[in-house]
């Protein structure tokens, strides 16, 4: 990331008012624009939320915590954050 001046960038009346809360100091400013959450535009958060809809099913069918681990190569422990979390 490029640093911009404030002096370059920023109206007068803004720029003092920023230097009275931070003068002197770097601040970074983020876009305004709304990104998206993790792996929504790449499709992994879909797939990760429908694997933990299959873990949630296979244990309420009878399913084991350790069963369940071995065949989705989790740890036993992310298993189980998995069938206990509140949604």
């Amino acid at each position: 990331m490029k640093y911009k001046k404030g002096v370059d960038v920023l109206p007068d009346r803004l720029l003092r008012e920023i230097q009275e809360y931070v003068e002197g100091s770097l601040i970074y400013i983020p876009k305004k624009s709304n990104k998206a959450g993790w792996g929504y535009l790449s499709g992994t958060r879909q797939f990760i939320d429908i694997r933990n809809n299959k873990i949630k099913l296979q244990f309420e069918q009878g399913d084991t915590v350790k069963e369940l681990a071995e065949r989705f190569h989790l740890g036993e422990d992310t298993i189980r954050k998995i069938i206990y979390k509140k949604q």
